[in-house]
Formats: C-alpha cells, sequence, structure tokens
C-alpha cells in the first residue's frame, strides 16, 4: 500500500474540501430583502413586481426601505411617503397606458433623477 507523505497530503486536502463544499447544492436564499412570508397589503403590485419596484424607487429617488416603510411592519401605510408612493405608481402606469406601443416611457427616476423631491423648474 502506497503511503502519501504529509506534506503531499495538506495541499491535496486544501484543494478537496473547497472542491467538495462547492459540488453541494446552495442553500436557499433569501429573496428581495423582505420581512419573510407572504407580502401583505398589496393595492397596486403583484409580489412578483415587489423586487424591481423597490429597487426602482431606491435608484429613482435616492432612498432606502426605511423612507416609506416601518421596518417591523412593512405592510403598515403609517409612513405616509408609502401612501404617496402608491399614488405615484398609479400615476406612472396611467400615463405608460396611454402610448400605444406598450413600452415603459415614464418611471419615477423621469422626473426624480435621484432626488426625494423632483425639481419643478431648471436650476438657476
Amino acid at each position: 500500500m502506497y503511503h502519501l507523505p504529509m506534506r503531499r497530503l495538506l495541499p491535496c486536502l486544501l484543494l478537496a474540501v473547497p472542491l467538495l463544499l462547492l459540488a453541494q447544492d446552495p442553500p436557499p436564499q433569501k429573496k428581495g430583502g423582505g420581512g419573510g412570508g407572504a407580502p401583505k397589503n398589496l393595492k397596486i403590485l403583484k409580489p412578483e413586481e415587489i423586487g424591481a419596484t423597490m429597487a426602482g424607487f431606491r435608484a429613482g429617488l435616492g432612498v432606502q426601505c426605511t423612507f416609506c416603510h416601518n421596518m417591523a411592519d412593512r405592510s403598515s401605510d403609517e409612513i405616509p411617503m408609502k401612501v404617496t408612493a402608491r399614488m405615484m405608481l398609479g400615476m406612472v402606469r396611467e400615463i405608460n397606458a396611454k402610448f400605444p406601443d406598450g413600452k415603459e416611457h415614464v418611471t419615477c427616476y423621469t422626473c426624480h433623477r435621484g432626488a426625494q423631491m423632483p425639481l419643478t423648474a431648471p436650476a438657476q
């Protein structure tokens, strides 16, 4: 029987262990950073639209989740910005629905440009 010298065994183990770990099925990942479980209090969005829409809010308005959400209960409407965001989503959908090509022409970024409050006049 052939015995591998100890100095050769260690490099083999250092290569084999990571490869074995990579070969295992990855653990299920939590999606979207939500509070877990099914979304509640959806009035405009569908569950499958939440991730992309929230990412759009972060980019378009330069805000984080806490701008609109009570992190202890994301379904709560106690923060007025969440109610305003719903109205704005409705407005954007209504505008985009008027284009005959079915494409998205208006987003949060169209007006907000990364700011919480959109400019209503050119900068002087």
